[in-house]
């Protein structure tokens, strides 16, 4: 048996990169995976790749972004499903890297409605349905960049380090109610991640030379079984917690 057999669970942002690695994985342990994502073709394409492998998967276009559609997507999720156990917020909207002194309130937003508002809209959205069962698991995705303070990225830092708050909050709060709710910093990055930083090749280079283990993660191999274990019902007293599967990149 897989270790999420039988569980619903909805991965945002999973048409490509991490989140459909963590897709992937999920679907082999059993898990039946709403794939939450912006581009329709990409959430179809992940889906497909799914249910040719023998799992179940469905595609429902959305964006993070708009609470409505969120709101939705959830619906249609339990519609389908009958219910939600396990919430994945991997989305987050980007763009270029850019000096604190000239970012626009239109850059901040990109990051902070995508990236905050979308994690706490998704996980409103859920948990209604996991107190009803006094169960349910919430993973969301964050950064060592945040915690670093990596220039250029201040509205990303931002975005990432308010959705660490919210994840601790939410875990004193929900944690009587049997709902975990931890964090991913990844050492990963999806395939629009990599162009970003091949724009600074000599950058990239010297960061992964300060890893204890200096390359890049693999979303399938080394993120996806953090998300499998945090998911899982071994990880039941664990909540509130940063999981930095970075190669050791941020040694505290």
């Amino acid at each position: 048996m897989g270790r999420l057999d039988g569980k619903v669970t909805i991965v945002t942002g999973a048409g490509q990169g991490i989140g459909r690695g963590i897709a992937v994985v999920f679907a082999r342990e059993g898990a039946r995976v709403v794939i939450a994502e912006l581009k329709e073709h990409r959430a179809t394409r992940t889906a497909e790749e799914i249910r040719a492998a023998g799992g179940q998967a469905v595609a429902i276009a959305t964006d993070v972004s708009q609470p409505a559609q969120v709101r939705r997507m959830v619906d249609a999720t339990v519609e389908r499903y009958g219910t939600v156990d396990v919430l994945v917020n991997n989305a987050q909207g980007m763009h270029a890297r850019t000096p604190i002194a000239q970012l626009t309130s239109e850059q901040v937003d990109v990051f902070w409605i995508s990236g905050l508002k979308g994690t706490l809209w998704c996980m409103q959205a859920v948990y209604p349905i996991m107190r009803v069962k006094a169960q349910g698991r919430i993973i969301n995705f964050v950064s060592s960049a945040g915690f670093r303070g990596e220039p250029g990225l201040a509205d990303y830092n931002a975005t990432k380090e308010g959705i660490r708050a919210l994840t601790k909050t939410a875990a004193r709060e929900w944690g009587r109610e049997g709902i975990t709710v931890n964090c991913i910093a990844p050492g990963a990055l999806s395939k629009r991640g990599q162009e970003f930083i091949e724009r600074d090749r000599e950058e990239y280079e010297r960061r992964n030379a300060q890893k204890a283990i200096p390359r890049l993660g693999d979303p399938e191999l080394d993120i996806a079984p953090v998300a499998v274990f945090l998911a899982s019902d071994e990880s039941r007293f664990v909540t509130g917690q940063t999981m930095f599967a970075d190669g050791g990149y941020c040694l505290l």
